[in-house]
């Protein structure tokens, strides 16, 4: 059908009816060009220090053709790679979130309703992609998130722990456990097993660990497990009065603050828990959102 017999055929529509094709087209365009610089700030990301193998890590890759994609009402035509040395074939999505996506033109605004603390049905009647279809992108982008690391804190290091309760919430035919309702509490007083211990370290620099290290009670022996990596002699420790933080910072030949909390000895010149304090309060806000999350996804959430 030619263009001029198009437009005859839109003239025949009611205002309403041409009002819905407006807001159509306009959708459709805006979601084509807010995505071109997504693709195009990966492309240059990866390729900044010439073509590598996301398989194999190999410099000896070459333009290997190229794929089509669909944007909104646009199809593009796309690079594909391939690398001389291992004979795979990659894009400049492989490796990430967006890979194998149908929809990656959605995906700003998925993020936007990330950060503005939507549930995934809201998100899914604002962006119209199913719910379930939501969940695995916010997972697949919080897993994405968690490789984001930092290899050793520098100066002062507030350390401190804080609990969520234990939840196999999605798990089906559980035995001997009643569900809770938008996250529940716990039916023991103070730390018990029901209670998932999680370790907040963060420096001045802003640099943040924050990993799930068990059920219950802090243990010393998993806490150099998993942040001693991240912690030499340099560094002041800021600590709260558990033991455990105690002779972890004795044995590992660390200075170190200890600070109790009844509230009477806060702040000491230059050292405090007080920041690591309120991103336990901003953390545990964001979390209720969700109305309790999975233990087995938590660490997801936390990164």
């Amino acid at each position: 059908m030619a263009l001029r017999e198009i437009i005859k055929e839109i003239e025949k529509l009611s205002t309403a009816d041409q009002y819905r094709l407006k807001e159509f087209f306009v959708k459709s365009l805006n979601s084509f060009s807010a995505s071109e610089p997504v693709f195009k700030e990966v492309s240059e990301q990866k390729h900044k220090d010439g073509y590598t193998c996301t398989h194999c890590h190999s410099h000896n890759a070459v333009c290997f053709g190229k794929y089509s994609v669909k944007i909104g009402m646009k199809t593009m035509e796309r690079q594909r790679y391939r690398c001389k040395d291992c004979g795979k074939t990659f894009t400049d999505l492989t490796n990430t979130p967006l890979y194998r996506t149908h929809l990656p033109h959605k995906w700003l605004d998925f993020v936007q309703c990330i950060i503005e603390g939507y549930s995934l049905r809201k998100a899914s009647e604002m962006i119209d992609v199913h719910f379930v279809t939501l969940f695995y992108w916010r997972h697949k982008l919080l897993s994405a998130l968690k490789q984001m690391d930092f290899e050793e804190f520098s100066g002062i290091v507030e350390m401190d722990e804080t609990y969520f309760l234990y939840s196999e919430k999605g798990k089906r035919n559980i035995d001997g456990c009643k569900s809770r309702k938008r996250g529940g509490s716990s039916k023991y007083r103070g730390i018990s097993k029901e209670q998932v211990c999680v370790l907040i370290a963060k420096d001045r620099q802003k640099s943040t660990f924050s990993k799930v290290i068990g059920q219950g009670w802090i243990v010393k022996a998993r806490l150099d497990r998993e942040i001693g990596s991240k912690l030499t002699t340099l560094n002041v420790l800021c600590i709260d009065a558990w033991r455990a933080f105690k002779t972890y910072a004795t044995e590992k030949g660390l200075e170190h603050y200890r600070f109790k909390s009844d509230g009477k000895d806060r702040v000491r010149g230059l050292y405090h828990i007080q920041n690591v304090n309120n991103y336990h309060s901003r953390l545990k806000g964001w979390i209720d959102r969700f109305n309790g999350v999975a233990t087995k996804y938590l660490d997801h959430y936390l990164s």
